[in-house]
């Protein structure tokens, strides 16, 4: 049995791919042989770099705006990745926002979005490519979530409730689908060097790792094609925390 798996033939949608760990799965699905969109809200320059890498590896790529937060955006942009690639055979749901805020200056509207970003766009992604993968009987979903889901955190709590009903929704959609060929997992990465990191309010917290440095967005990315390739692993969050914390 290989040890990577050979996504020759399937397509991928990595929701918030523009850069970081977006970005870094988007390629790394690539590398194994997958076809990927793109996608991103706001910085389509960004994307446009990641679908050039990805196309310079051999792979069709293509780049698709679309809050992810909104039905509608989310059923067209499925719509237009089917035509243009072929339906999501792997869907990373990836998307989302790290408002840091305490709990005096967090705000009703700053948590309504954090959810609707970080959580709700979880369950509009996946209900939009069930119906494929269901009719094929496989299909891949992974979905970011943050050591914050069951920790402190460092963001607030908004964005601990939001990552933790992302496991929630993780462990509820794999429950129901393993009979149907479709596993559904997470990952959960700490401090790893992304913007969100290294230019907020967490940048100095490095000395706290027990392994000494931050994660890189390829070592994110080498988790999630594992999870793709293993058929027996579902429902599960895979934590990424340098020795921060055990399951």
């Amino acid at each position: 049995m290989p040890l990577l798996p050979d996504l020759t033939g399937r397509i991928a949608l990595v929701t918030g791919a523009s850069r970081g760990i977006g970005a870094a799965i988007a390629l790394t699905l690539a590398e194994a042989g997958a076809d990927v969109a793109v996608n991103y809200r706001q910085s389509s320059a960004e994307a446009d770099s990641v679908a050039a890498a990805v196309a310079a590896i051999g792979r069709r790529a293509i780049t698709i705006a679309a809050d992810v937060s909104d039905s509608t955006a989310v059923a067209a942009m499925v719509r237009d990745v089917t035509a243009r690639l072929g339906p999501p055979d792997v869907l990373i749901n990836n998307a989302g926002i790290a408002l840091i805020r305490g709990i005096d200056d967090l705000t009703e509207a700053d948590f309504d979005q954090t959810i609707a970003v970080n959580l709700k766009s979880v369950f509009l992604c996946t209900q939009a490519v069930l119906p494929h993968m269901r009719t094929q009987g496989w299909g891949r979903i992974v979905n970011i979530s943050s050591g914050a889901a069951r920790g402190a955190g460092g963001v607030g709590l908004h964005y601990n409730a939001s990552k933790a009903g992302v496991e929630g929704l993780t462990r509820g959609y794999a429950a129901r689908l393993v009979k149907q060929g479709i596993t559904v997992n997470a990952v959960a990465p700490s401090l790893i060097e992304t913007d969100m990191v290294m230019k907020g309010a967490l940048a100095s917290a490095a000395a706290r790792i027990p392994l000494g440095r931050f994660g890189t967005s390829e070592e994110v990315a080498q988790v999630v094609l594992m999870l793709i390739g293993n058929a027996y692993i579902t429902g599960q969050t895979v934590a990424l925390s340098g020795g921060m914390a055990f399951n």
